[in-house]
C-alpha cells in the first residue's frame, strides 16, 4: 500500500475545462443533493445547475459565492473517490480556501459543515469584495530558486504598502509564485514597478479579493459571528495548515482550530510552500495527490518540493526525472493520472 498526502486546491481552479466535473466524478448523488438543498435554502443557484451549464461564464462561475461551493464539492468528491484500500492517506493540506476542503477531508468537519464553511466564507467575501489579487513569479523558467529576486520583490511590496493610500501584502507564498493582494493603488503600483515576464505576468486574478491580508478583517469577523466552533470535531487525519502547523487526531484543540480557520487563515499570509515542505519532511509520502478541480496547482507543489530540496530536486529537470521514475505527483484533474488512484 502506498502512502499519500492529499492537497486540496483553492480559488481559480474551476474553469471551462471543469464544466461537468461534478456530473462526471462526484461519487455520492445523495450528498450532492444535500449541497444543492443548502444552496436553495440560501437563495443561491444549485451546484448541479452551475456545473451543468452549457458554457462557462466568468461573471457567474468565478464569483466567490459560486466558485467556493463548486471547488469544495469537486475536491471532496475526488477525495472520496480515492482507492483507500490501495492508498493510505497520511495527511491532508490545501491552498487558501483549500484549507476548508482539507478540514472536511481530514474529518475535522462533516461534509455538510465543510460545505457550509466554504459556501459561507465565499459568499461573505463576494459580498464584501475588498481589494484584489495578482500573481508574479520569482523562480525562472527552469524552476531554479532565485532567493535574492524573491527578497527584492518582497521589499518592493513593503515599500509600496508604506505609501499613503496604498495597500499591498503577500497573500500566498505559492511555490515559485508570489500571490499579492491589496487595494487598486497598491496593485497598480506593483504592476508599474516590475518587468512583464512570460507574456502574462503580473497577472490579475478576476473576482478575487485581498485574501489572507488584514484587509479581510471585516469578513473574518462576520464569519466568526455565523460559524460557531461547535461544528469542529477531532480530525481523523493529520492536517497541515497555512503556517505549516500540524493538527493531529486525538490532540487537536478545537477552539484553537476554529480560531485559526476564521482568524489567522483569513487575515495573514498563507504559506503554501511551508505546508508542502512540512508534508514532505514530516510524512515522507510515496505520493502527493492533488485533487480536482483543475490542474494548475501541480506546478506550485513541484516548485515547493524543489524549495524543500526533496529527494535532491533542485529545478524542473530534476523534478521531471523523479516524476518520470516514481510518479510522485498525481493530479486528479488529469484523466491519465486520475485512473491510478481512483477505486473501481
Amino acid at each position: 500500500m502506498k502512502t499519500a498526502v492529499v492537497i486540496c486546491p483553492g480559488r481559480g481552479t474551476y474553469n471551462a475545462g471543469e464544466l461537468g466535473y461534478l456530473h462526471r466524478h462526484f461519487p455520492d448523488a445523495a450528498l450532492l443533493a444535500e449541497f444543492d438543498a443548502l444552496r436553495r435554502e440560501a437563495g443561491q443557484e444549485t451546484l448541479s445547475d452551475l456545473d451543468g451549464a452549457a458554457r462557462l461564464s466568468l461573471a457567474r462561475h468565478s464569483r466567490g459565492d459560486n466558485a467556493s461551493g463548486l471547488i469544495y464539492a469537486a475536491t471532496l468528491g475526488d477525495f472520496l473517490s480515492i482507492d483507500h484500500q490501495a492508498i493510505r492517506v497520511v495527511a491532508v493540506t490545501g491552498n487558501s480556501m483549500g484549507w476548508y476542503s482539507a478540514l472536511a477531508c481530514g474529518g475535522a468537519l462533516s461534509p455538510s459543515n465543510g460545505f457550509r464553511l466554504s459556501n459561507t466564507m465565499g459568499t461573505l467575501m463576494q459580498n464584501a469584495l475588498i481589494g484584489g489579487q495578482l500573481v508574479y513569479p520569482w523562480m525562472d523558467d527552469d524552476w531554479i530558486p532565485c532567493p535574492t529576486r524573491k527578497q527584492v520583490l518582497l521589499e518592493l511590496v513593503d515599500k509600496i504598502d508604506g505609501r499613503a493610500e496604498h495597500q499591498l501584502h503577500l497573500s500566498i507564498d505559492l511555490g515559485g509564485m508570489l500571490v499579492l493582494a491589496g487595494n487598486e493603488q497598491g496593485l497598480r503600483a506593483f504592476e508599474a514597478s516590475v518587468q512583464p515576464v512570460q507574456g502574462r505576468f503580473p497577472m490579475r486574478l478576476g473576482n478575487h479579493a485581498a485574501f489572507h491580508t488584514p484587509m479581510q478583517a471585516p469578513v473574518a469577523e462576520q464569519g466568526r459571528a455565523v460559524l460557531g466552533g461547535d461544528m469542529f470535531v477531532q480530525p481523523r487525519l493529520p492536517m497541515i495548515d497555512g503556517r505549516g502547523t500540524i493538527w493531529w487526531p486525538g490532540s487537536t484543540d478545537l477552539l484553537a482550530l476554529w480560531d485559526y480557520t476564521l482568524g489567522a487563515q483569513v487575515v495573514e499570509t498563507y504559506g503554501f510552500t511551508r505546508a508542502i515542505t512540512v508534508a514532505a519532511q514530516e510524512f515522507a509520502p510515496d505520493l502527493f495527490i492533488v485533487t480536482g478541480p483543475g490542474t494548475t496547482l501541480g506546478g506550485a507543489v513541484a516548485q515547493s518540493l524543489i524549495l524543500a530540496n526533496w529527494r535532491g530536486m533542485d529545478g524542473k529537470e530534476a523534478f521531471r526525472a523523479v516524476q518520470d521514475e516514481t510518479g510522485l505527483l498525481i493530479s486528479m484533474g488529469m484523466a491519465e493520472q486520475r485512473g491510478g488512484v481512483v477505486g473501481a
